[in-house]
Protein backbone atom coordinates (compact mmCIF):
# COMPACT_ATOMS: atom_id res chain seq x y z
CA UNK A 1 0.00 0.00 0.00
CA UNK A 2 1.16 3.30 -1.02
CA UNK A 3 0.85 6.54 1.17
CA UNK A 4 0.86 10.11 0.02
CA UNK A 5 0.54 13.10 2.66
CA UNK A 6 -2.39 15.17 2.00
CA UNK A 7 -1.44 18.61 3.01
CA UNK A 8 -4.69 20.37 4.31
CA UNK A 9 -3.98 23.07 6.59
CA UNK A 10 -1.53 25.93 6.66
CA UNK A 11 -1.69 27.57 10.28
CA UNK A 12 1.84 26.01 11.66
CA UNK A 13 4.20 27.73 14.39
CA UNK A 14 5.60 30.79 12.77
CA UNK A 15 2.78 32.25 11.31
CA UNK A 16 2.89 33.79 7.86
CA UNK A 17 6.43 33.71 7.03
CA UNK A 18 7.13 30.64 8.39
CA UNK A 19 4.41 28.58 6.04
CA UNK A 20 7.41 28.93 2.72
CA UNK A 21 10.26 27.39 5.02
CA UNK A 22 8.40 24.84 6.63
CA UNK A 23 6.18 23.43 3.49
CA UNK A 24 9.52 23.05 1.74
CA UNK A 25 10.85 20.85 4.54
CA UNK A 26 7.77 19.23 5.26
CA UNK A 27 8.04 18.03 1.36
CA UNK A 28 11.66 17.05 1.53
CA UNK A 29 11.10 14.67 4.92
CA UNK A 30 8.35 13.17 3.27
CA UNK A 31 10.14 12.51 0.20
CA UNK A 32 12.97 11.11 2.06
CA UNK A 33 10.89 9.00 4.35
CA UNK A 34 9.38 7.23 1.20
CA UNK A 35 5.92 8.52 0.99
CA UNK A 36 5.37 8.62 -2.45
CA UNK A 37 2.97 11.35 -3.44
CA UNK A 38 2.32 15.08 -2.00
CA UNK A 39 -1.40 16.48 -2.49
CA UNK A 40 -3.10 19.83 -1.42
CA UNK A 41 -6.56 20.55 -1.52
CA UNK A 42 -7.85 23.14 -4.28
CA UNK A 43 -9.54 25.69 -2.08
CA UNK A 44 -8.92 29.12 -1.22
CA UNK A 45 -10.41 29.02 2.51
CA UNK A 46 -10.12 26.44 5.51
CA UNK A 47 -13.30 24.73 5.44
CA UNK A 48 -14.20 25.58 8.87
CA UNK A 49 -15.57 22.94 11.17
CA UNK A 50 -12.97 20.21 12.83
CA UNK A 51 -10.67 21.61 9.58
CA UNK A 52 -10.14 24.73 11.36
CA UNK A 53 -11.77 28.06 10.76
CA UNK A 54 -12.42 29.38 7.61
CA UNK A 55 -10.06 32.48 8.60
CA UNK A 56 -6.86 30.33 8.66
CA UNK A 57 -4.30 30.00 6.31
CA UNK A 58 -4.86 28.33 2.96
CA UNK A 59 -2.50 28.54 -0.27
CA UNK A 60 -4.04 28.39 -3.98
CA UNK A 61 -3.37 24.95 -4.98
CA UNK A 62 -1.38 25.48 -8.31
CA UNK A 63 0.94 27.83 -7.58
CA UNK A 64 1.70 25.41 -3.92
CA UNK A 65 2.00 22.47 -6.53
CA UNK A 66 4.67 24.50 -8.47
CA UNK A 67 6.58 25.21 -5.23
CA UNK A 68 6.70 21.73 -4.22
CA UNK A 69 7.97 20.61 -7.48
CA UNK A 70 11.51 22.50 -7.08
CA UNK A 71 11.37 21.49 -3.60
CA UNK A 72 11.31 17.53 -4.51
CA UNK A 73 12.34 14.89 -7.02
CA UNK A 74 10.37 11.76 -7.19
CA UNK A 75 7.17 12.15 -5.78
CA UNK A 76 3.19 12.05 -7.36
CA UNK A 77 1.87 15.91 -7.33
CA UNK A 78 -1.87 16.73 -7.63
CA UNK A 79 -4.76 18.71 -6.26
CA UNK A 80 -7.16 16.49 -4.12
CA UNK A 81 -9.13 17.54 -5.86
CA UNK A 82 -9.84 20.37 -8.20
CA UNK A 83 -13.19 22.07 -8.12
CA UNK A 84 -13.72 21.76 -12.08
CA UNK A 85 -15.96 25.13 -12.10
CA UNK A 86 -12.95 26.73 -10.47
CA UNK A 87 -11.12 26.99 -13.48
CA UNK A 88 -11.93 27.17 -16.88
CA UNK A 89 -11.24 23.71 -18.52
CA UNK A 90 -8.01 24.97 -20.92
CA UNK A 91 -6.62 26.62 -18.57
CA UNK A 92 -6.70 23.90 -16.22
CA UNK A 93 -5.12 21.54 -18.58
CA UNK A 94 -2.40 24.01 -19.43
CA UNK A 95 -1.69 24.09 -15.46
CA UNK A 96 -1.37 20.72 -15.46
CA UNK A 97 0.63 20.29 -18.31
CA UNK A 98 2.97 23.04 -17.08
CA UNK A 99 3.27 21.48 -13.69
CA UNK A 100 4.23 18.04 -15.26
CA UNK A 101 6.89 19.59 -17.38
CA UNK A 102 8.51 21.14 -14.90
CA UNK A 103 8.39 18.60 -12.56
CA UNK A 104 9.54 16.01 -14.66
CA UNK A 105 6.22 14.39 -15.32
CA UNK A 106 5.22 14.26 -11.94
CA UNK A 107 1.90 15.95 -11.98
CA UNK A 108 -1.55 14.52 -11.80
CA UNK A 109 -5.14 16.00 -12.27
CA UNK A 110 -7.03 15.36 -9.58
CA UNK A 111 -10.77 16.57 -9.89
CA UNK A 112 -14.55 17.15 -8.85
CA UNK A 113 -17.84 18.48 -9.16
CA UNK A 114 -16.80 21.24 -6.77
CA UNK A 115 -18.52 21.76 -3.30
CA UNK A 116 -18.15 24.53 -1.06
CA UNK A 117 -20.60 27.15 -2.38
CA UNK A 118 -19.69 29.72 0.04
CA UNK A 119 -15.90 29.62 -0.89
CA UNK A 120 -17.35 30.38 -4.27
CA UNK A 121 -19.76 32.28 -3.41
CA UNK A 122 -17.91 34.94 -1.15
CA UNK A 123 -14.67 35.14 -3.73
CA UNK A 124 -17.14 35.20 -6.95
CA UNK A 125 -16.80 32.67 -8.49
CA UNK A 126 -19.39 31.27 -10.68
CA UNK A 127 -21.59 27.98 -8.97
CA UNK A 128 -23.96 26.35 -11.15
CA UNK A 129 -26.52 23.88 -9.59
CA UNK A 130 -25.40 20.44 -8.84
CA UNK A 131 -26.79 18.62 -12.06
CA UNK A 132 -24.44 21.64 -13.99
CA UNK A 133 -21.62 20.96 -12.12
CA UNK A 134 -21.40 17.12 -12.98
CA UNK A 135 -22.32 18.19 -16.88
CA UNK A 136 -19.58 20.42 -16.56
CA UNK A 137 -16.62 17.80 -14.97
CA UNK A 138 -17.59 15.73 -17.69
CA UNK A 139 -16.48 18.39 -20.08
CA UNK A 140 -14.05 19.67 -18.63
CA UNK A 141 -12.50 16.28 -18.11
CA UNK A 142 -12.82 15.14 -22.03
CA UNK A 143 -10.90 19.06 -22.33
CA UNK A 144 -7.93 17.80 -20.60
CA UNK A 145 -8.01 15.00 -22.20
CA UNK A 146 -7.95 16.05 -25.65
CA UNK A 147 -5.37 19.11 -24.74
CA UNK A 148 -3.10 16.58 -23.44
CA UNK A 149 -3.56 13.83 -26.33
CA UNK A 150 -2.35 15.04 -30.48
CA UNK A 151 -5.68 16.28 -31.30
CA UNK A 152 -5.47 19.62 -31.55
CA UNK A 153 -9.41 20.29 -33.03
CA UNK A 154 -12.39 21.56 -31.65
CA UNK A 155 -13.97 21.00 -28.93
CA UNK A 156 -17.64 21.61 -28.68
CA UNK A 157 -19.61 21.13 -25.44
CA UNK A 158 -22.75 21.55 -23.92
CA UNK A 159 -21.24 24.29 -21.73
CA UNK A 160 -17.60 24.55 -23.26
CA UNK A 161 -16.33 25.63 -26.24
CA UNK A 162 -12.81 25.99 -27.67
CA UNK A 163 -11.64 26.32 -31.27
CA UNK A 164 -8.64 24.75 -30.77
CA UNK A 165 -7.16 22.85 -28.31
CA UNK A 166 -3.40 23.35 -28.67
CA UNK A 167 -1.24 22.62 -25.37
CA UNK A 168 2.65 23.18 -26.15
CA UNK A 169 4.84 21.94 -25.29
CA UNK A 170 3.01 18.59 -24.67
CA UNK A 171 3.00 16.88 -21.43
CA UNK A 172 5.96 14.64 -20.42
CA UNK A 173 3.34 11.84 -18.68
CA UNK A 174 2.62 9.35 -21.39
CA UNK A 175 -0.01 8.72 -22.18
CA UNK A 176 -1.18 11.70 -20.03
CA UNK A 177 -0.63 13.01 -16.51
CA UNK A 178 -2.08 10.91 -13.87
CA UNK A 179 -5.98 11.46 -13.88
CA UNK A 180 -8.29 11.20 -11.08
CA UNK A 181 -11.60 11.77 -10.42
CA UNK A 182 -12.48 11.99 -6.41
CA UNK A 183 -16.03 11.50 -4.90
CA UNK A 184 -18.81 8.73 -3.90
CA UNK A 185 -21.67 9.65 -6.41
CA UNK A 186 -22.35 6.21 -7.84
CA UNK A 187 -24.43 7.28 -10.69
CA UNK A 188 -22.32 9.93 -11.99
CA UNK A 189 -18.84 9.97 -10.78
CA UNK A 190 -17.86 6.71 -10.50
CA UNK A 191 -19.70 6.02 -14.13
CA UNK A 192 -16.79 9.08 -14.98
CA UNK A 193 -14.01 7.47 -12.87
CA UNK A 194 -14.42 3.92 -15.44
CA UNK A 195 -14.86 6.03 -18.48
CA UNK A 196 -12.09 8.40 -17.85
CA UNK A 197 -9.62 8.36 -15.37
CA UNK A 198 -6.69 6.24 -13.39
CA UNK A 199 -7.93 6.31 -10.33
CA UNK A 200 -10.98 6.94 -7.95
CA UNK A 201 -10.92 8.46 -4.47
CA UNK A 202 -13.98 7.32 -2.04
CA UNK A 203 -13.86 8.26 1.76
CA UNK A 204 -13.41 5.01 3.97
CA UNK A 205 -15.39 3.70 6.24
CA UNK A 206 -18.87 2.77 6.66
CA UNK A 207 -19.84 2.40 2.75
CA UNK A 208 -16.74 2.20 0.98
CA UNK A 209 -16.89 -1.56 0.24
CA UNK A 210 -19.96 -0.73 -1.51
CA UNK A 211 -18.42 2.20 -3.56
CA UNK A 212 -16.16 -0.23 -4.70
CA UNK A 213 -18.33 -2.61 -6.03
CA UNK A 214 -20.39 0.03 -7.84
CA UNK A 215 -17.42 1.32 -9.71
CA UNK A 216 -16.50 -2.67 -10.55
CA UNK A 217 -19.79 -2.54 -12.08
CA UNK A 218 -19.86 0.64 -14.04
CA UNK A 219 -16.21 -0.95 -15.41
CA UNK A 220 -17.65 -3.82 -16.50
CA UNK A 221 -20.41 -2.05 -18.10
CA UNK A 222 -18.12 -0.18 -20.34
CA UNK A 223 -15.66 -2.65 -20.50
CA UNK A 224 -12.71 -0.97 -18.73
CA UNK A 225 -10.33 -3.30 -16.31
CA UNK A 226 -11.03 -2.66 -12.92
CA UNK A 227 -8.06 -3.77 -11.98
CA UNK A 228 -6.30 -1.50 -13.74
CA UNK A 229 -7.88 1.79 -12.02
CA UNK A 230 -6.07 2.58 -8.81
CA UNK A 231 -8.65 2.67 -5.30
CA UNK A 232 -7.34 5.51 -3.45
CA UNK A 233 -8.84 6.65 -0.43
CA UNK A 234 -8.09 9.71 2.61
CA UNK A 235 -8.83 10.14 6.37
CA UNK A 236 -6.92 12.16 8.72
CA UNK A 237 -5.37 12.25 12.25
CA UNK A 238 -4.59 13.92 14.97
CA UNK A 239 -1.46 14.26 17.36
CA UNK A 240 -3.22 12.20 19.70
CA UNK A 241 -3.07 9.32 17.27
CA UNK A 242 -0.89 6.21 18.06
CA UNK A 243 1.38 4.71 15.41
CA UNK A 244 -1.04 1.20 16.27
CA UNK A 245 -4.30 3.18 15.48
CA UNK A 246 -3.06 4.58 12.25
CA UNK A 247 -1.21 0.99 11.07
CA UNK A 248 -4.99 -0.45 11.85
CA UNK A 249 -6.74 1.57 9.92
CA UNK A 250 -4.68 1.79 6.72
CA UNK A 251 -4.77 -2.45 6.69
CA UNK A 252 -8.55 -2.15 7.04
CA UNK A 253 -8.43 0.09 4.12
CA UNK A 254 -6.27 -2.37 2.30
CA UNK A 255 -8.60 -5.05 3.17
CA UNK A 256 -11.71 -3.22 1.87
CA UNK A 257 -9.39 -3.08 -1.48
CA UNK A 258 -8.01 0.78 -1.58
CA UNK A 259 -4.30 0.49 -2.80
CA UNK A 260 -3.53 4.07 -1.88
CA UNK A 261 -3.99 6.41 1.19
CA UNK A 262 -3.83 10.06 1.40
CA UNK A 263 -3.26 10.55 4.98
CA UNK A 264 -3.67 14.10 6.37
CA UNK A 265 -2.62 15.23 9.71
CA UNK A 266 -5.11 17.77 11.68
CA UNK A 267 -4.13 20.17 14.21
CA UNK A 268 -0.36 19.69 14.19
CA UNK A 269 1.13 22.79 14.64
CA UNK A 270 4.32 21.09 13.03
CA UNK A 271 3.26 19.27 9.76
CA UNK A 272 6.85 17.44 10.27
CA UNK A 273 5.38 16.14 13.40
CA UNK A 274 2.85 14.80 11.15
CA UNK A 275 5.46 13.11 8.52
CA UNK A 276 7.63 11.99 11.44
CA UNK A 277 4.18 9.45 12.75
CA UNK A 278 3.38 8.67 9.06
CA UNK A 279 6.90 7.23 8.44
CA UNK A 280 6.90 5.07 11.57
CA UNK A 281 4.01 3.08 10.05
CA UNK A 282 5.72 2.90 6.38
CA UNK A 283 7.86 -0.56 6.64
CA UNK A 284 4.42 -2.26 8.06
CA UNK A 285 2.27 -0.79 5.23
CA UNK A 286 4.15 -1.30 2.29
CA UNK A 287 4.65 -4.66 1.55
CA UNK A 288 0.17 -4.94 3.18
Amino acid sequence: MELGLHVADFTWDGGTPAIGPTLADTARQAEAAGISRLTVMDHFWQMGGDSGARENAMLEAYTTLGFLAAHTERVLLHALVTGAVYREPGVLAKQVSTLDTLSGGRAGLGVGAAWYADEAHGLGIPFPPTAERFERLEEAIQICLQMWSDDEGSYQGRHYKLDRTLDSPRNLSDPHPYLMVGGSGERKTLRMVAQYADACNVFGGPGSERKLDVLRGHCEALGRDYDRIEKTTTFSFTPDSTRDELVRQLLEMRRVGFTVAYVFGQGFSDPRRAVELLASVLPEIADA
